[in-house]
């Protein structure tokens, strides 16, 4: 389960050719992500919606995760949309 609520804002940054983010020790802990750890990137409306990939925590854990923060947040994810 998920202690925390994260409401961060990152700069992006030029890696190499490309570009992008640097994800917080924390935060990446607190999903049980490491360096490797593969996620879903999905678009939705203007917001980036990263996921861990299947198999990366326990479905039962991440569906139930994933149910309290749509829930608890349902409201901010249609304006944002």
């Amino acid at each position: 389960m998920l202690k925390h609520c994260y409401n961060m804002t990152k700069t992006i940054s030029k890696i190499g050719n490309s570009q992008g983010i640097s994800l917080d020790k924390a935060l990446l802990e607190q999903l049980g992500l490491h360096v490797g750890s593969k996620v879903h990137l999905t678009l939705s409306g203007r917001s980036i919606v990263l996921t861990p990939a299947e198999g990366t925590l326990p479905d039962k854990a991440f569906q139930d995760s994933k149910k309290k923060v749509n829930e608890k947040y349902a409201e901010l994810f249609k304006r944002l949309a």
